[in-house]
């Protein structure tokens, strides 16, 4: 189940720009126009993707006179691997109730 929190988060992934992006700002914080050099799109679609990443709590900001730098935000990282790490716990629950349903128990022996 996707909470309230999540949502906003998947949904700033379902661009492949924006993944492009947080891949670009894993490497430490980047301007505005750093990010666009490497894109084939234009500084202000960077920074909208920007905003979509920033309200979805994936990326912070700061203000260097006229030039805005982006970073990771790690507590928004730390939500998502949250909600995927309770995906993959519940998929090897599921696996592993799975595995006990289809093996079969061993007989026991009668005595006489």
């Amino acid at each position: 189940m996707i909470t309230p929190d999540q949502g906003p988060i998947l949904a700033a992934l379902g661009d492949a720009r924006r993944i492009e992006i947080l891949r670009q700002l894993a490497g430490g914080p980047r301007s505005v126009v750093a990010l666009a050099r490497e894109l084939p799109i234009s500084r202000p679609a960077v920074s909208q993707h920007l905003r979509v990443l920033s309200l979805a709590g994936l990326v912070t900001h700061r203000r260097a006179g006229r030039t805005h730098y982006y970073q990771l935000d790690m507590r928004g990282l730390a939500a998502l691997r949250t909600f995927l790490d309770s995906l993959w716990q519940a998929g090897l629950d599921d696996f592993k109730a799975a595995a006990e349903r289809a093996t079969p128990r061993p007989q026991r022996r009668r005595r006489k």
